[in-house]
């Protein structure tokens, strides 16, 4: 029977493509039509991130 928790590989933190390790969360309330539009994304957490960080980069060049 296999274990219901799954492997040691598991349990370790998500790794991104970036250079800077996920250690952070963030909270954020949306419209149940923003949630359903996340999540049929391929990868809703990281279009999340790449959605924030481009914001973020747009008020840093005003």
């Amino acid at each position: 029977m296999p274990n219901p928790r799954g492997t040691p590989e598991n349990l370790e933190p998500g790794k991104r493509k970036g250079d800077e390790p996920l250690t952070e969360q963030v909270n954020l309330r949306v419209t149940k039509t923003m949630k359903e539009e996340i999540q049929q994304q391929d990868d809703p957490p990281e279009f999340c991130r790449e959605a924030i960080q481009e914001k973020l980069d747009r008020n840093k060049e005003k």
